[in-house]
Parts: structure tokens; sequence; C-alpha cells
């Protein structure tokens, strides 16, 4: 949820002291910080969410396609609208860990991702990456997932350098509807 304040307290909807600052705030993210939803360990039944996503509903768990080997879900955290990875099904940490299979559904489903954000956003770049282990940065590193973010001209200012805040202009069930509706397997 989005809570905006203003200097004017007729217009505040948020908490505080009223001030000449305008602020957003973005309270999910603290339950990314604080670690909710992360494993309790490095088995698929420590509490891996991408072992737990494919028995939900794909509108409960977030997805946008689901294929033999891989699906495709929406980021929780999302660094932009339309933030999606691409994970396997079976809980393996490293890349090369992957079946021949595996890997070519992988390569197809991030093929598939870029060109559906293309198509629902408008995306004119993105970057896409897999974190593999902790010290390279991965949130989940238990579980291999690749990061596919969307990218347009402009979508960095200074909220995230700032502020340390992501604006984003969609909730995440908007999204993955859009993108879910637009996606060609």
């Amino acid at each position: 949820m989005l809570i905006r304040m203003t200097s004017d307290p007729e217009q505040q909807t948020g908490a505080g002291v009223p001030d000449a600052f305008q602020r957003l705030w973005t309270p999910h993210r603290m339950a990314y910080i604080q670690g909710e939803n992360k494993p309790t360990g490095p088995g698929a039944g420590d509490g891996c969410p991408f072992c737990t996503i494919p028995s939900l509903s794909d509108e409960e768990g977030l997805v946008i396609a689901r294929g033999e080997w891989v699906f495709a879900v929406l980021n929780l955290y999302p660094y932009n609208s339309g933030h999606l990875m691409v994970v396997p099904y079976r809980h393996v940490a490293d890349y090369t860990e992957l079946d021949g299979a595996e890997t070519a559904e992988l390569a197809a489903f991030t093929k598939q991702a870029m060109t559906t954000l293309r198509g629902a956003s408008g995306a004119q770049g993105f970057n896409i990456g897999m974190n593999q282990g902790a010290v390279a940065g991965a949130g989940i590193a238990a579980h291999l997932h690749q990061h596919v973010v969307p990218r347009w001209g402009g979508d960095v200012n200074f909220m995230p350098v700032v502020g340390n805040t992501k604006v984003l202009p969609q909730l995440l069930q908007e999204t993955r509807k859009l993108l879910a509706d637009r996606w060609q397997g």
C-alpha cells in the first residue's frame, strides 16, 4: 500500500508531523528487509518459496506461466514493474546442476518473458541474470532463479538513490494478469 503524506492537513493520508516534504510510504518493503518468506535452510522442505509457489493458484502465487521444467513468476519485491523470475521446479542451487531440458526451457521462458514484457509495457531494455550463492547477492541462494527486469529510459530517478525507495505504478496482481494474458507459450 502506498500512503501519500502532504503538508496540507486536509490532504494528509498518513501519520506523522506535516512538514514541507511529500513522502511515499512503502511499508511492504519491511517484510523483505526483515527476511519474510526466506527459507530456514538449504533444503526443499525448509520453507523455500520457489518450491511452494507451484502448488498455489497462478493468482495467489503470482505465476505468469508454467512449463514442464520451469515457471515464470513475478518478483514479490520488484525493482521495476514487471520484474519477473524464471525458476526451475526442481530445487537446485547452481546453474550447472540443471539438465539439458531444464536449461533449454529456462532459456525459452527468458526469451518469451522479454517478448511479453515488450508487448505489455514497451520495455526498452532488460537486466537479466542470476546471483549464484549468497556472497553473490542471491536472496534465496538454495533455489536457482533467473531475474528478468524490464527497463525504460529514465526509469531511475532520485527515489532509489536518495530515498532508498522504488515507486511502482501498478499492483502486482494487475501486472501478473497483464503479463499472463499476453504470454504465448
